[in-house]
């Protein structure tokens, strides 16, 4: 077993190898091995997707790595998150610096934060140090071919899932002035303010700051989610 390991999250993007963020193809150059997710219960890849994008980038970019397989058959039960995990664990075990990577941006209906959640309860030193890298959006490649924005000067953004029920949201409040108040922005989940993100200077607070001090600014205010929902 190796001393120190570590887990990487790692967004393809919608397809296109060309789409994968420099931060993302370095994160899988500086890794041991990347876990690949497949459909298939005897852990082959004759239909991912991810599997040949994987395989793409390493070529294209003069690299190698094992590719290990993770069986994610989609049914939304706990037992199955729960084999996808210990098979991270496995993996870290054997090869230290682990990416597993994911189709689109992480942070948009993907496994990710389903084996998140219960890491950070089995492990919550690994869940610690563990990073996650975001990634081009099917939307926002839909929006560049077809030439039209997603949303511009007085509009906005809804992303809709095809469900019938009432479903919980997460709020981005983006585009603010400088001086403005944050007293009318309600806080239903869990609120957190983001300044100068990516920039020198960057400053993540829980929470919202009652006065907006930079543009470059962003307030969210995530769902509450239940670590075993689906």
């Amino acid at each position: 077993m190796v001393d120190t390991q570590q887990l990487t999250m790692v967004s393809l993007g919608p397809g296109d190898p060309d789409l994968i963020t420099l931060k993302a193809l370095n994160a899988l150059k500086d890794c041991e091995a990347i876990g690949v997710p497949t459909k298939s219960s005897d852990g082959s890849f004759d239909r991912s997707l991810t599997y040949r994008i994987v395989q793409s980038l390493m070529r294209r970019a003069g690299f190698e790595r094992p590719i290990f397989p993770v069986y994610t058959p989609m049914r939304f039960r706990e037992e199955d998150w729960q084999a996808q995990v210990e098979r991270l664990y496995a993996a870290l075990a054997e090869h230290g610096r682990v990416c597993f990577v994911t189709l689109g941006d992480s942070g948009i209906y993907s496994t990710v934060y389903y084996l998140l959640d219960r890491i950070a309860e089995q492990r919550p030193e690994l869940y610690a140090t563990c990073d996650v890298i975001p990634g081009v959006t099917s939307f926002s490649q839909a929006s560049a071919h077809a030439k039209k924005p997603l949303c511009v000067g007085e509009s906005q953004l809804q992303i809709v899932p095809l469900l019938d029920k009432e479903l919980p949201t997460t709020t981005v409040y983006m585009r603010p002035k400088i001086g403005m108040s944050t007293e009318a922005i309600p806080e239903e989940g869990t609120m957190m303010t983001f300044e100068d993100l990516g920039f020198a200077g960057e400053k993540i607070t829980e929470g919202k700051i009652p006065t907006v001090r930079r543009y470059m600014t962003l307030l969210i205010d995530f769902f509450t989610k239940d670590p075993h929902a689906v």
